[in-house]
């Protein structure tokens, strides 16, 4: 297999890091981690802004090339990277802070904007050591989507990419005018779904989107067909099961009060009363996230011998001088130090030990110091899943919220068996998991960059720093807009559901109050098990399991668009490069114009407080509505297909 050549050779010196680029990353963090912010709270997901804020950092830095020059793909780089931490800020804020007003216990925006920056802190030094395995040695192996798309985007855009520049502005153009088609004016809808026959309650879709349709080309066909395969069995397995054979049951009392704050009528008492999506959200998530849990611990079983490395790597370096180290290496090769880890990872248990206001008050001692062990090794460990698990699925489908349920599972065990049960013992564990959900997310996030750093011939270095300093410059403006948005509408409500904290709350009111359904945690983790023996990866197969079936539909169909390319153009799997493809510049594109519309429609739906929606079509009957969604989609996938095969010098 031929070893990489990076775009910027490793001899070659070019800006990079300096006041410009990180501050303009600081503030575009703190508009795209806002928006991100409102919108995950409305509809419980987030969207990669990687690759829209590579489009933006260009494009800015063009515009001031008057005044500081022309940039270089490197500083372009350095704002991407420092940008792209606040939106991995969002998602881990907003899975777990609104439990605790859930509770009614009023979080200080010191708090809050403190636990973000221990978690954003530890993401990205835990994500140190581990960058030579995962995104060196196993360039070939682990694709990182919005890492591969980042750097295709910033090569086209910054000059290097010819004509293939055409594909990715396309792509960006038909993503954000698709994306204002359906999301902003809804003038067709943006799901296709259907009921199937025979089976009760079995309810298949597709969320025809380009971004997931792109996501997919990139990712290949066999990561797809395994997510799609674990939402299969979700949704035509286990929810028609549960309907048939419990339908007359009534509903478990905690699971009915969580889905009557969904908005559940109140006279509906038997799970036979409920519809598919209900029996998903009381149900198929508990069993989903115990399938997540036990795929994660599998990981990390199976990433320990690359954490022993890690760890042999960083004894050496301590015994070596920093000079000493850079004088053998190549600047592409250059990390921030084991010394800095370790260093910053103490400063982070001893703030959490003696500061009693940062994870919750009325805190002894030796609940903070349990609380500070308990975070440095569920971040660690969780750190390593996400940086493998982005590798294979990307940062969309990162189930940080999982690896935040099996936080609190382990930390809400350790303490019913400590007793400490009360009100004071359920925000101490839901803070835990908020530092160790941040600490994930933002792993996630600072493994797609360094694959992009890698690929662009970056300083690993210097991205680690923007990193940090990204985290840290954008976290309280994100705690800002978080800490608002629940003064203004309320946390568990219509305009802001918070579905993931909903879910949290219900998670640990369960574990310290004893009611937790352990027999769905178990079935889940039962699930993974057995996949895990036929030798099939768990963690993608449990990620099905665990988040809707329309989410992963699209994610196949770009896999098989990319299969058939391949297939006829008689080019394998294993170039992994994806040189001369446009397919891949323009479903790069696709990410990137949804992104961006996204953070567009976000931040005017803070401005005006609402949803917006303009011209939508009321259809009827509705199903003439999905079939032109459907007709549209397919329409872009051949697109894609064509344009894909075009590049590789196939007969169409």
């Amino acid at each position: 297999m031929n070893e990489h050549t990076p775009y910027v050779p490793a001899e070659t010196t070019l800006k990079d890091f300096n006041p410009k680029t990180v501050i303009l990353g600081v503030l575009l963090g703190a508009v795209f981690g806002s928006a991100n912010a409102y919108l995950g709270l409305r509809v419980g997901l987030t969207i990669s802004t990687a690759i829209p804020l590579a489009v933006v950092s260009v494009a800015i830095l063009t515009i001031l090339t008057p005044l500081f020059g022309k940039p270089s793909i490197l500083e372009c780089n350095i704002s991407q990277t420092a940008g792209s931490a606040s939106s991995s800020l969002a998602s881990g804020l907003i899975f777990t802070i609104p439990a605790l007003y859930l509770w009614n216990y009023d979080a200080p925006l010191l708090q809050i904007t403190l636990l973000a920056m221990c978690g954003g802190l530890l993401g990205v030094l835990f994500m140190i050591p581990l960058r030579n395995f995962l995104i060196v040695k196993e360039h070939h192996t682990l694709p990182y989507p919005e890492g591969t798309a980042s750097a295709e985007v910033l090569i086209a855009a910054t000059g290097g990419g010819g004509a293939s520049a055409k594909s990715v502005f396309k792509g960006l153009g038909i993503g954000a005018l698709y994306t204002s088609l359906i999301s902003f004016l809804y003038i067709w809808p943006s799901k296709v779904q259907m009921k199937l026959p025979l089976l009760r309650k079995a309810v298949v879709g597709v969320s025809t989107t380009p971004a997931l349709l792109g996501v997919g080309y990139i990712l290949g066909r066999r990561i797809g067909a395994i997510m799609v395969g674990g939402g299969l069995i979700s949704w035509v397995l286990i929810i028609p099961f549960i309907a048939w054979k419990f339908g007359d049951k009534e509903i478990w009392p905690n699971t009915l009060i969580y889905l009557q704050s969904k908005g559940l009528d109140a006279s509906i008492t038997t799970i036979g009363g409920l519809s598919a999506q209900q029996i998903w959200d009381g149900y198929i998530r508990i069993i989903g996230a115990g399938a997540v849990a036990a795929a994660g611990l599998i990981t990390v079983a199976k990433s320990i011998p690359t954490m022993v490395n890690s760890l042999k790597i960083g004894v050496k370096e301590l015994r070596s001088s920093a000079a000493s180290l850079d004088a053998g290496r190549l600047r592409t090769e250059r990390d921030l130090s084991i010394k800095y880890v370790i260093l910053g990872v103490a400063l982070v248990v001893l703030v959490v030990t003696f500061i009693p206001g940062i994870i919750g008050n009325n805190t002894h001692i030796l609940m903070r110091l349990c609380s500070a062990v308990a975070i440095a090794i569920f971040a660690f460990c969780f750190v390593t899943v996400s940086s493998r698990i982005v590798g294979m699925i990307g940062v969309s489908s990162n189930p940080t919220s999982g690896m935040a349920i099996v936080t609190l599972l382990g930390t809400g065990l350790i303490f019913k068996f400590l007793g400490w049960t009360d009100l004071t013992g359920k925000i101490t564990a839901l803070t835990i998991g908020t530092i160790v959900c941040i600490s994930a997310s933002i792993a996630g996030d600072i493994s797609q960059d360094l694959k992009t750093g890698f690929i662009v011939g970056a300083t690993p270095r210097k991205q680690q720093i923007s990193e940090i300093i990204g985290a840290l410059g954008s976290a309280f403006f994100v705690c800002l807009a978080v800490f608002y948005l629940g003064k203004a509408y309320g946390f568990g409500t219509e305009q802001l559901p918070a579905p993931q904290a909903t879910l949290m709350k219900t998670v640990l009111d369960g574990v310290l109050d004893g009611n937790l359904r352990w027999d769905l945690v178990g079935i889940g983790a039962a699930f993974s098990i057995v996949i895990m023996l036929f030798r099939i990866p768990p963690l993608p197969f449990a990620v099905g399991v665990y988040l809707p079936l329309h989410t992963m539909t699209p994610v196949f169909i770009g896999g098989v668009i990319r299969h058939m390319v391949d297939a006829r153009s008689k080019r394998g799997r294993e170039d992994v490069d994806l040189a001369g493809d446009d397919g891949i510049l323009l479903g790069s594109g696709l990410i990137a114009g949804e992104g961006l519309l996204g953070v567009v429609i976000a931040i005017i739906a803070v401005i005006i407080a609402r949803t917006p929606k303009f011209l939508e079509i009321p259809y009827s009957p509705a199903w003439v509505g999905q079939v032109i969604s459907a007709l549209i989609f397919c329409g872009l996938g051949w697109y894609l297909y064509r344009v894909a095969l075009k590049s590789k010098g196939a007969q169409l």
